[in-house]
């Protein structure tokens, strides 16, 4: 049907300048270093049954990065917090080789990294996550603008339909 083409299309629209916001936001906000939330940043439209819906897609953490998460000391507006465990030490092992964070010993010989991925840990454990909103706030600044165009395409799609309709006949 026609009317599911500009839906479609629409939809596409709406998705896909979220996703480049949410990916922009993520650059500026200095949350890309391995990149993998970046390229996880996906969508996708379906049909069935006459209806349309569509899901956004990104990794795991992606919403913790989004929304935040509550330490144990500060707080944020977030249902995520940090109860009785701190972050697995283990999750920061390619973060604090990418960044170059190298700790020295005695003698200025490198140490083993172990202290600083704790440090790390325990310090987000306190203080939480702040939220970054890098895809919330794409996400509804394109939701406001999308019931007009949505209906605008919806209802030109509509009028062909009919148009391709009683032309058939």
């Amino acid at each position: 049907m026609l009317a599911d083409k500009y839906l479609r299309d629409e939809l596409n629209k709406f998705a896909k300048y979220v996703i480049q916001q949410s990916r922009s936001n993520l650059t500026k906000g200095k949350k890309n270093s391995s990149k993998e939330l970046y390229n996880s940043l996906d969508y996708d439209i379906s049909q069935s049954s006459g209806t349309t819906s569509m899901s956004f897609n990104m990794a795991d953490y992606g919403k913790f990065q989004d929304r935040g998460v509550s330490g144990t000391e500060k707080k944020y507006n977030t249902p995520y917090s940090y109860k009785s465990k701190m972050p697995p030490v283990k999750a920061f092992d390619k973060w604090v080789v990418r960044k170059g964070l190298a700790p020295r010993g005695k003698g200025g010989k490198f140490a083993s990294r172990e202290g600083i991925k704790f440090a790390i840990a325990k310090s987000i454990y306190k203080k939480g996550i702040r939220p970054s909103m890098f895809f919330t706030k794409p996400f509804e600044a394109a939701f406001k603008r999308l019931p007009d165009e949505l209906l605008e395409a919806y209802s030109i799609g509509l009028e062909k339909q009919i148009q391709v309709n009683i032309n058939k006949k």
